[in-house]
């Protein structure tokens, strides 16, 4: 792995808390989106291309693509898609790019993440990204896919917030897992960076910076993403 800053944590599939990590009694369980907070940190640099949109879903349409999932082994409620600006529902948009179809390429300087499509045109997701001074960009690729992936706190995590002790064995995947119900962990030279693209349920972080790096999309989203998403997919992330 690549260090940035010296911010990256040991630990399967996530990385440190920072100090302002909240969290909030909800039966007893950490805050989700603290955890989203202490992801890992650092890549290498690279940069791409650009992109031009084409009109995007109603209201109503939204409602009906961000809807419940209620065939999921932990069901997913429906999105309240008034806590997402609407340009960062799901689009088809032209894409400029000599990246094969089906290459992801995140955009975290306007909180959008590209699936590769043919002629000339991508898939568009909103997301939530790194947070300023934890951003990173680079080449990397997807290594291993999960559905509601097990979550384990890394030992430093468990040392500043003693909360976490208890998933040390890790935390089973659910709602109010940090992971969610897909993930798709990046990996370089053979070697898992501690990054992922997740889902999130937190429809008022897309389209802000919150994490150490991870990159989350809505569930419903992460899930079109997924079915999509081949092992040794490329995954490019843009300069922010």
């Amino acid at each position: 792995m690549i260090m940035n800053g010296g911010n990256a944590a040991p630990g399967e599939d996530a990385g440190k808390l920072d100090a302002s990590a909240r969290l909030k009694p909800r039966a007893g369980l950490l805050d989700r989106r603290a955890f989203l907070a202490g992801s890992a940190a650092g890549l290498s640099a690279l940069g791409l291309a650009g992109c031009a949109t084409t009109d995007g879903m109603s209201l109503a349409e939204a409602q009906k693509v961000y809807g419940p999932v209620p065939q999921e082994k932990f069901p997913i409620p429906a999105v309240d898609v008034s806590k997402v600006d609407p340009k960062y529902f799901r689009r088809t948009v032209r894409y400029e790019t000599k990246e094969a179809p089906g290459t992801i390429i995140v955009d975290p300087g306007n909180y959008y993440v590209y699936r590769i499509e043919e002629d000339g045109s991508a898939t568009r997701y909103g997301a939530n990204v790194g947070r300023d001074g934890f951003r990173w960009n680079g080449d990397a690729y997807v290594g291993r896919k999960s559905e509601w992936a097990t979550w384990t706190p890394p030992k430093e995590m468990i040392k500043r917030q003693p909360e976490a002790a208890q998933y040390a064995r890790g935390m089973p995947g659910g709602l109010d897992n940090p992971l969610g119900a897909r993930t798709l962990h990046l990996y370089q030279n053979g070697a898992y960076t501690l990054y992922t693209i997740y889902a999130s349920s937190d429809p008022e972080t897309i389209g802000s910076g919150i994490t150490s790096g991870c990159v989350g999309l809505l569930s419903q989203d992460m899930i079109h993403l997924y079915e999509r998403t081949p092992v040794k997919t490329k995954v490019i992330v843009l300069p922010a």
